[in-house]
């Protein structure tokens, strides 16, 4: 099965392309505070290390705002900037070298101000985001009216002020703290405008429950062809945000996929310690810089002779254990049999080979 992706807008964000049929971005947000210049650096650096495409940095004062020209001479991510309450401070970014200003209808409405900000960003060719929360929508005296329908109507009216001053590089993400919410809320959106979206669940929680709320919502709307750009919002290491927003679009065929690594759960019939023999390959892998940026390879590591053979032979690479030595299967054909001490260090060097 292919996706069949809808077709948004082309938006430029510093060098990065989205919309259209351009690759899904990564997102992630700092959590450092942006004056610490060092520091947020460092941060930026190392989620562009592990795959991130986009960046947002919390805007909170005008000492932030001037950070921003010194991040952006010593990092390579575009840079957004996350603007609330004060619409001054989405000029001032602009200004200092921000990529893209993401405002936020719920605490910035005003038409003077919002005709303001977007006089600048069309000056400086800069787009925006109109981002909207749950946790932040107006229309809360309208309780008993679904949330994704207060997000879209909120949504709705912000992109009409807007569109009214002849600009429309625009983004949009309309993120509920609700996985269904959110799939209401930006199927609803995807059938009466063509920005491209920007996909997440909002305040999605700690990593365990946060990403897998994360991947049901994102995975069931990448699934319908919408979203161009992803954030897995967790309260943890934003590398960790990426690393999650990576295996969704990897599962879903949305990316190359890299060295994937699958493995049985594991039963009463396992003979092998599996589980150890996953972990140690997956971390040899990634700490292995040949193979960590390798193509895409499907590595099969299976623990016992019921599903193990099969998965093995579909597996550009796989081994089949019984109860101390494995099975190994190179393009769909058995090769040898290896003992179980020696299985990580044989797939190794056989990925090496094949790679």
């Amino acid at each position: 099965m292919q996706i069949k992706r809808r077709k948004s807008r082309i938006i430029k964000i510093g060098k990065i392309f989205i919309g259209g049929l351009n690759p899904i971005a990564i997102q992630s947000m700092t959590k450092t505070r942006t004056a610490d210049i060092d520091k947020t650096v460092k941060q930026i650096n190392a989620l562009e290390e592990s795959g991130c495409s986009i960046v947002r940095l919390a805007i909170k004062d005008f000492t932030d705002a001037r950070a921003l020209k010194e991040i952006k001479k010593n990092t390579a991510l575009p840079l957004v900037a996350d603007i609330h309450f004060d619409w001054r401070l989405a000029i001032a970014a602009v200004e200092y070298g921000a990529d893209k200003i993401r405002l936020n209808p719920g605490n910035i409405d005003k038409d003077a101000q919002i005709k303001e900000v977007i006089a600048v960003l069309k000056d400086a060719g800069v787009p925006l985001r109109i981002g909207l929360n749950s946790g932040s929508v107006k229309e809360s005296s309208a309780k008993r009216t679904p949330m994704s329908e207060r997000l879209v109507r909120s949504c709705l009216g912000y992109i009409r002020k807007i569109e009214k001053l002849k600009f429309n590089n625009i983004v949009i993400s309309l993120k509920a703290s609700n996985v269904l919410d959110t799939l209401a809320a930006y199927r609803k959106i995807a059938l009466v405008c063509n920005y491209p979206l920007h996909l997440g669940v909002t305040a999605a929680g700690a990593p365990y429950k946060g990403i897998i709320k994360s991947s049901i919502a994102l995975g069931v709307l990448l699934s319908e062809g919408l979203g161009d750009t992803i954030r897995v919002s967790l309260t943890d290491n934003p590398l960790a945000e990426v690393r999650a927003a990576k295996c969704i679009l990897e599962s879903l065929g949305l990316i190359d996929s890299g060295i994937q690594v699958i493995s049985c759960p594991t039963c009463g019939r396992c003979e092998v310690n599996l589980v150890s023999v996953v972990k140690e390959l997956e971390q040899k892998i990634k700490s292995t810089s040949s193979l960590s940026s390798a193509g895409p390879l499907k590595v099969a590591v299976m623990g016992c002779v019921v599903n193990g053979p099969g998965e093995a032979k579909e597996a550009d690479l796989g081994i089949a254990f019984g109860r101390s030595v494995g099975l190994l299967f190179n393009q769909g054909k058995a090769v040898k049999k290896i003992p179980f001490k020696d299985c990580v260090k044989v797939l190794l060097k056989e990925m090496e080979k094949i790679r």
